[in-house]
């Protein structure tokens, strides 16, 4: 009965003094390749993300200037491998030609499943769905990703659906840059922001 008490009353000093858990950032971590991201899926999904009140990190998989595929840049700071991954609420895999890097890369891999196992949303986009494929947490779900890209899915136990965005549990796919704006709405849902 005491901590009911004790409970009523820290909660009624929160509400009383303005508190409100809306106002807390989530915090998501993108991930682009050093060399060749695309540029909407990095710069238009992290505006949606920003404008719905999410606090966007950008790393690589190497520190200095990255390059998109149409010519923008993104200096980068810090590395996949730098940041505390427990940090983020949502962990975002960018497309363009340059994330085949990450097919083979099984520390990212490994890093994904982990952040899905500790309950995560994890997204990718374009060619970046194949590391989720591989990584072992798209077996027997419903999935997309540049169509070129599709054997690797199904390849690896996902059922490929073709679609701009889809969404099934924490996992979010898209297709690619013209599902940019849709990929960050459908993030933003499941992080709890309308």
């Amino acid at each position: 009965m005491r901590k009911i008490a004790l409970f009523l009353l820290v909660f009624v000093f929160f509400v009383g003094a303005g508190f409100s858990f809306a106002g807390v950032k989530k915090k998501v971590l993108m991930i682009i390749a050093h060399n060749n991201f695309r540029d909407e899926e990095l710069f238009v999904t992290k505006g949606v993300l920003e404008t719905c009140g999410a606090k966007v990190e950008v790393v690589s998989n190497q520190k200095g200037v990255a390059k998109g595929m149409l010519g923008k840049s993104y200096e980068v700071d810090k590395t996949y491998r730098d940041v505390d991954w427990n940090a983020y609420q949502a962990i975002i895999l960018v497309g363009g030609s340059g994330a085949v890097v990450f097919w083979q890369d099984n520390i990212l891999q490994s890093l994904v499943q982990q952040a899905y196992k500790k309950g995560k949303i994890v997204a990718a986009i374009c060619l970046s769905p194949v590391v989720l494929a591989k990584a072992g947490i798209l077996k027997g779900r419903k999935a997309t990703c540049w169509m070129g890209a599709s054997s690797q899915l199904k390849r690896y136990g996902a059922v490929y659906t073709g679609k701009w965005v889809e969404v099934s549990g924490r996992i979010v796919t898209a297709a690619g840059p013209f599902a940019a704006r849709d990929f960050g709405r459908a993030i933003c849902r499941l992080l709890g922001y309308r």
